[in-house]
């Protein structure tokens, strides 16, 4: 985007938001589909000064991993990008407040980056749309992966269900879905590095792969719009990426059996690991399932939490 160079008004001088998790590549769309959770998610409290730089004086949550440096760290760098767009320099003082585990698979840095421009968008006054601050927020995600992908921050800074079309330019389209679509997730207490998960995949695939890979996502995306949950059912598989990932997951194919088996719709790797999904069409089914993941889980000695969430049409929301 080309800076505005123009003055904008100042409609407050801090702010706190929550920006949600996400799950991403939901099972045959890697990279380019994700949809937005209730919770867990991130906190950002942000305040103008008059230092003219932008601080990061407190992170918390994140057990002393993360940088504290403006240019390294997710939420300076997409705030230090929309006030270069703006034209303007007024001090920023940012602490993040981490709701979820890192390197767990649900957007953590994609939910610091909506939470950050979100603010900075509301504390001047709201110059851009959400649409328009997309392009900030996958810079956050390229400081934190080296990759500037969307299928986690676009749902988180935009809710709902999402495709991204496109990568270059950038074209991010809302997925309609069906009113009773519940998301259940369970996060084993082990860590996978998006680095380390991206490593293992192949790079090149098969032609018959490739095709039925096409098939599911515009299976998948139909049956959202015509609130089909059979096709839903069968268009949720991943013939490419979840075979080698799901091999860091310790009982991942017990979890997908018994989650299935307790009536979900479908179940596969929320991003790149270890959080696993499954989607149903009824709450009660919904917890059936996390029970049923949790069990799997815990006989094997393995910690988890455990989230049940509608698909959060909201995305971030002021809290004070």
């Amino acid at each position: 985007m080309r800076p505005l160079n123009r003055q904008c008004t100042v409609s407050s001088q801090s702010v706190k938001v929550f920006a949600p998790a996400t799950v991403a590549n939901v099972g045959c769309g890697f990279d380019v589909l994700g949809f937005a959770l209730h919770e867990p998610g991130d906190e950002v409290v942000m305040r103008l000064n008059n230092s003219g730089k932008t601080t990061i004086s407190r992170i918390t949550g994140d057990g002393g991993k993360l940088p504290t440096d403006p240019i390294k760290n997710t939420a300076g760098v997409v705030v230090d990008a929309f006030l270069a767009h703006l034209g303007q320099r007024p001090g920023v003082d940012i602490e993040v407040h981490k709701k979820m585990p890192l390197g767990s698979g649900l957007g953590s840095s994609a939910a610091s980056s909506a939470a950050a421009i979100f603010a900075i968008n509301e504390l001047m006054g709201r110059p851009l749309s959400r649409a328009q601050l997309l392009p900030f927020a996958t810079e956050g995600e390229r400081a934190a992966c080296g990759s500037a992908h969307a299928d986690n921050v676009a749902p988180s800074l935009l809710g709902g269900f999402v495709l991204v079309r496109s990568y270059d330019p950038l074209d991010v389209v809302p997925i309609p879905i069906p009113k009773d679509l519940v998301a259940t997730v369970i996060h084993p207490h082990i860590e996978i590095r998006t680095e380390d998960a991206r490593s293992i995949l192949k790079k090149s695939i098969l032609l018959r792969d490739a095709i039925t890979q096409w098939g599911n996502i515009g299976g998948l995306l139909t049956g959202l719009i015509l609130n089909d949950y059979g096709l839903i059912g069968r268009s949720l598989q991943d013939v490419i990426i979840e075979p080698v990932r799901s091999l860091l997951i310790p009982e991942f194919d017990t979890i997908k059996r018994v989650a299935l088996e307790c009536g979900a719709l479908g179940c596969s790797i929320s991003g790149s690991g270890p959080s696993i999904f499954a989607l149903s069409n009824a709450l009660p089914t919904a917890g059936r399932i996390a029970d049923a993941m949790k069990y799997a889980l815990r006989q094997v000695g393995i910690d988890s939490d455990v989230y049940i969430s509608p698909i959060n049409e909201q995305g971030p929301k002021v809290l004070g």
